[in-house]
């Protein structure tokens, strides 16, 4: 566990700041609800074996379309969203460049050789980003947090927010304290321009070695001068979703994960229609789906997740976009929502 892209877990003045969060409990952050990572029978050993015996649908059968965006030039209206992919994706509002959890490796785990980017999924480099005024990263995972992509923005990006403990990784990669704003739940920073962002609960688990919540992980709340975003992050379906929409709701647009989902770990990841329900809780005007469409993390075919989700969006009445990779999403103007994931043969 020497090697780099694992980071380092807070320690020192770090580790007495977390130990006085009432969300550390018993030497780890504690999710909102009673939360098992795995039912019961369910061994580490057990996932490896199903997960390098993969059925071969939970990759597309030829390389995933996009669309090459100019993203340094995006028109300055109305607030756009490009997605790159999985979590990844780019809002730019007010202005303002705010990325989210940029994984642009072409893997999502500490090795290169494995979890690979789907083919034509990874069209995307930190060159094609223009300044990021803000990059908010949700928790640790490799999916999330991607060591090469963060290193590669080192000097692009004007400030990092992050949940509480994250900066530990970010300054042992040697990254300036003084850029890095780390979060509790339930703390509000100011942004520039009279935006302003606020963690908020999710239900999940961190961790990049054998040690697990060691550092937090978050949903974020961003409000602009005339929009709200909620950027979802991973997380199990529970009631924090309606408390959030009660208290920050309604929402523009939400952009919550619908994939990596698993009978075996059913507390931590979203089935599809719990991901429609959830934004009905969150009072949303719009879902955007995210967390597929470029890694393969459970053992679901590629495209059950969007093929479900649209389904119960439409029996609920949701309103949902679904673009292709570095399509653009404008709000209140234009939300993709062709099935072109059909298309692949």
């Amino acid at each position: 566990m020497l090697f780099k892209t694992f980071g380092k877990k807070p320690f020192g003045r770090d580790l007495e700041k977390i130990q006085q969060s009432p969300l550390y409990k018993n030497g780890a952050f504690q999710n909102p609800v009673p939360t098992r990572q795995m039912e019961e029978g369910v061994s580490i050993f057990k996932i490896s074996m199903a997960f390098f015996n993969k059925p071969k649908n939970t990759e597309p059968p030829s390389p995933v379309p996009s669309v090459k965006t100019d993203l340094k030039n995006l028109p300055s209206g109305k607030p756009v969203i490009v997605w790159f992919g999985h979590s990844s994706y780019l809002i730019k509002a007010d202005n303002k460049n705010i990325l989210i959890d940029p994984v642009f490796s072409g893997h999502a785990s500490p090795f290169s050789f494995s979890v690979k980017a789907f083919k034509g999924s990874n069209v995307y480099s930190t060159d094609d980003l223009p300044e990021i005024d803000v990059l908010i990263l949700t928790h640790d995972h490799y999916d999330h947090l991607d060591y090469k992509t963060v290193l590669q923005l080192k000097t692009k990006v004007r400030h990092i927010y992050t949940s509480l403990g994250v900066g530990s990784h970010l300054r042992y990669w040697g990254f300036d304290e003084k850029n890095i704003t780390e979060f509790a739940w339930g703390d509000t920073h100011a942004l520039p321009d009279g935006m302003e962002l606020s963690a908020v609960p999710a239900r999940h688990f961190s961790g990049r070695g054998f040690t697990r919540a060691k550092t937090l992980w978050s949903a974020f709340v961003l409000k602009t001068k005339e929009h709200r975003f909620f950027i979802g992050a991973d997380s199990g379906y529970a009631k924090h979703f309606k408390e959030i929409g009660e208290k920050h709701g309604p929402f523009d647009i939400v952009m919550l994960e619908t994939g990596q989902y698993n009978d075996w770990w059913p507390y931590i990841h979203m089935k599809p229609e719990e991901t429609v329900q959830a934004a009905l809780d969150l009072k949303a005007k719009v879902l955007f789906p995210v967390h597929w469409g470029k890694f393969a993390l459970a053992f679901h075919p590629w495209n059950e997740p969007i093929e479900r989700l649209v389904k119960k969006a439409a029996e609920l009445g949701m309103k949902t976009t679904s673009p292709r990779i570095g399509e653009p999403v404008i709000i209140d103007d234009k939300y993709p929502s062709s099935a072109w994931w059909r298309d692949l043969r």
